[in-house]
């Protein structure tokens, strides 16, 4: 199991510069001359291809200083979790998972008891929990009222003392200065003293890898540093974790993460562990692994034993995901443990629900009588959940829908337009719908920005929510999601599981399908015409041919770089304006990678050019420029720049207006005529151009495939360059595996 992200492409906006990432290989782009016109013609079948490279995480660095609605949301999240660290430590017992341990283990043991209350013997933490009778909810314990953003001022950054001390230690062991700011913002107060003691601790900072870090502690500690410093071992342990959340994961299993160590040349990797675990920098867990056939009869004392030695995994976590895979738990428990609050009569549900036809219906019964719901299906299926939310309008419900971006939230706010009026035809309001419409993005639903507002609990004052993108939830936006829902409150997550998951750490919509623990619909609404063919096609490992008499689907074949650069431009400039009818702002070009001959920096340099040339006189942005806005990591808010001024780079969001500051301008903005597929997702376009370029074989995979090519409406070109790789990774290639632990905590608070 790899600990690295699952990533080639280059860090998204926010990674600090002076450390390596997870590079792309840099191609070298063979000149094309003279290349025909690339026409769109009649659709013909999608030659198989090789993958591009793998899709990146995609966020910012540590916030600066400077007063923004970012600051808030971090700020809020920050506190919340503060909450429930709170909340963790006033619980009687340790996270309970699994049985006794041994051997290694146990030293395990024995050093996370070191750090923990003392109250209990070591043999109690891993005592098998007993089953959960069925209960009412319990009274949660409420968030407060998110952080203004007037409350969070110059706290997020470091005083100018600070990081002068601090730039004064990394001029000593030869790193870049530059990196002040963010190692004071990372280590806290007293940042230069803790940094002169462990140079190691340069590895809190992103984008710091290893061997930088020990080139650093090299140059402070001179004879002193040796290989089997403790202080590098407990580091490289917090590093390689902070990696596996990066590729998704919310803990490592030991073995694996003893092998990590290994590989980045620790020589007593048990060590390391245990004093990262006794040091409170990492949790160990030990989960009970199921049985997989059919045990033989024995006698009570055998069964005893037995259930003593019964396979475990034993898995090493990062304190922050451990408490949110947690506390997310617990709140999905409540949903599912307790009755909705009984918003109109069963008689009024029922009427509804046979008002409605075929999944719609089976979907409101669901909601009806349950406090957690799971629904299934692609675009058309939205139509579904806008039904939903127009017949709990009806009955009297304050319901609201969130999505994972604004492009999301406009369209669906049109379509529940249509669903509430009864008109077939799109809407014509192209208002921001946050004013005047029961949709919102998650991100503004829990900063306060979007939605409801709170009640005087705290909670989220609503009966009903449904959450849109499902899959795009990471476990600390859903443990943020959950823990703020009001008592007897419905939750729907809706979405589409064939999509890329979250940027963030977990696998939250997939781990609840498999846990069968609440209802699931699953839409029997297919996405129309040779698109949705298509499509459909993919999520099940096929790729068709289909038929585009209308010029849905277009295949233009390319032979190197250079051609797949000049034929894109092609594409969005030229082609299909004039075939299709869609204009060059309404096309958007997906790519796998940020770097490379064919990534998106090189396509974003090529179509500026043609699009709207400038200087790029702030920071290389002009006014008019396409760009895609990442405030915090895992967002990806596509825009325009509007204009450039003293107070910053002014950008046009979905019609919100955003100032980014001039010092947070390279980190958090960049072009946006090409994204990536995690860029993209959660959004749809008229008109999409897929560059597949033949280095891109070993990133395909089938959700990358099925999440690019399903965010175009209209017409789908595709840029093809990499032969059979494009076939094998949609048949024999699914999404990497994601170690998670929610099912094995809700498993026990499940009733029946």
């Amino acid at each position: 199991m790899s600990t690295e992200p699952e990533t080639t492409e280059d860090a998204e906006p926010g990674t600090p510069t002076g450390g390596a990432q997870t590079g792309d290989a840099e191609e070298d782009a063979a000149g094309s001359g003279e290349v025909p016109e690339a026409e769109v013609t009649e659709g013909e079948a999608i030659p198989s291809g090789e993958a591009p490279a793998a899709e990146g995480t995609e966020g910012d660095a540590a916030a600066s200083g400077e007063l923004s609605a970012a600051e808030a949301e971090l700020r809020a999240q920050r506190a919340e979790r503060e909450r429930i660290e709170q909340r963790k430590a006033e619980k009687k017992t340790p996270i309970e998972a699994g049985t006794k341990l041994s051997g290694k283990a146990a030293d395990l043991l024995a050093a996370v008891r070191a750090v923990e209350s003392g109250e209990k013997p070591v043999a109690t933490v891993f005592e098998d929990p007993e089953p959960a009778p069925r209960r009412s909810a319990p009274e949660p314990v409420r968030r407060p009222q998110p952080v203004a953003a007037e409350a969070v001022a110059a706290s997020t950054a470091p005083a100018p003392s600070a990081v002068q001390a601090v730039r004064q230690v990394l001029g000593a062991g030869g790193a870049p200065e530059a990196l002040a700011p963010q190692v004071a913002a990372a280590l806290g107060e007293g940042a230069d003293e803790l940094l002169r003691a462990d140079p190691w601790q340069l590895l809190r900072v992103a984008a710091v890898r290893p061997e930088q870090a020990d080139g650093f502690a090299r140059a402070l500690l001179g004879a002193e540093c040796t290989p089997d410093d403790e202080r590098r071992g407990r580091a490289v342990t917090v590093w390689l974790l902070e990696q596996a959340a990066l590729a998704g994961h919310t803990a490592l299993e030991m073995p694996a993460l003893l092998a990590a160590l290994a590989q980045r040349g620790v020589p007593d990797p048990d060590s390391a562990v245990q004093d990262a675990i006794a040091e409170g920098d990492a949790l160990v867990f030990q989960d009970a692994l199921e049985d997989t056939g059919a045990a033989p009869a024995r006698t009570e004392e055998e069964g005893t034993e037995e259930d003593e030695e019964r396979p475990v995994r034993v898995l090493v976590g990062l304190e922050r995901y451990a408490l949110a895979e947690e506390s997310l738990a617990d709140g999905l428990a409540r949903l599912v443990n307790s009755a909705p609050k009984q918003d109109g009569s069963a008689e009024d549900w029922e009427r509804a629900a046979a008002a409605a036809q075929g999944s719609t219906g089976e979907l409101l019964r669901a909601v009806a009588a349950h406090g957690l719901v799971l629904h299934t299906g692609g675009e058309a299926s939205l139509t579904e959940p806008a039904a939903l939310l127009t017949a709990a309008h009806t009955l009297g419900l304050r319901a609201w829908a969130a999505t994972h971006g604004p492009i999301g939230r406009t369209r669906f706010a049109a379509l529940l337009h249509r669903s509430e009026t009864g008109s077939g035809t799109p809407s014509t309001d192209t208002r921001s719908p946050g004013a005047h419409s029961p949709v919102a993005t998650v991100a503004g639903l829990l900063s306060g920005a979007e939605g409801p507002g709170r009640d005087a609990d705290g909670a989220l004052d609503l009966d009903l929510l449904v959450v849109l993108d499902a899959p795009q939830l990471d476990v600390e936006t859903a443990a943020l999601l959950t823990e703020s829902l009001p008592d007897g409150a419905r939750l729907v997550l809706a979405g589409d599981p064939g999509v890329l998951w979250s940027v963030g750490p977990g696998r939250v919509f997939a781990d609840l399908l498999a846990a069968r623990i609440c209802p699931q619909v699953a839409s029997r609404q297919p996405d129309p015409g040779p698109l949705g063919e298509l499509v459909s096609g993919i999520g099940i490992g096929e790729l068709n041919q289909v038929q585009a008499p209308g010029k849905e689907v277009v295949i233009v074949p390319v032979r190197d770089a250079g051609e797949a650069v000049h034929r894109t431009v092609q594409l969005v400039v030229d082609s299909v304006p004039r075939a299709i009818g869609v204009p060059a702002e309404e096309t958007q070009v997906i790519t796998p990678g940020h770097g490379g001959a064919v990534g998106t920096r090189a396509l974003n340099a090529a179509l500026k050019e043609r699009l709207n040339p400038g200087p790029g006189r702030f920071g290389g942005f002009d006014p008019g420029d396409r760009i895609v806005h990442s405030p915090v990591p895992g967002r990806a808010l596509p825009g325009r720049v509007v204009k450039a001024d003293a107070e910053g780079l002014h950008l046009s969001c979905e019609g919100e207006d955003v100032v980014v500051p001039k010092e947070r301008v390279e980190q958090s903005v960049r072009h946006g005529w090409a994204l990536t597929a995690h860029q993209a997702v959660g959004s749809r376009w008229p008109a999409v151009v897929v560059v597949l370029p033949g280095d891109a074989a070993q990133a395909l995979s089938r959700p990358w495939v099925y999440t690019a090519f399903g965010r175009a409406d209209r017409h789908l070109s595709v840029v093809h360059g990499v032969e059979q790789a494009l076939a094998r990774a949609v048949a024999e290639v699914p999404a990497k595996p994601r170690t998670t632990r929610l099912p094995v905590l809700l498993a026990p608070q499940i009733s029946g």
